[in-house]
């Protein structure tokens, strides 16, 4: 059983690799107890899509003129 520290690296990590078979079920039954770590998982997605629409939104913006980027 993981604890949620091991919980939420796995999360984390999810966001860069697939987890393994043995890793994501440890993990889902994790998550199906703990309401913390699902909380966490809530965050990342609401920061993952945030992220993605900035970079999209600047990304048609084009440059800006104030010298930053």
């Amino acid at each position: 059983m993981l604890n949620c520290k091991e919980a939420t690296r796995l999360l984390s990590d999810a966001q860069e690799r697939e987890l393994g078979v043995p890793a994501r079920l440890a993990l889902r039954l994790h998550l199906a107890i703990c309401s913390g770590c699902r909380n966490f998982e809530r965050q990342i997605d609401v920061l993952r899509t945030a992220t993605r629409r900035l970079g999209a939104w600047r990304d048609e913006a084009g440059p800006r003129d104030d010298g930053e980027t």
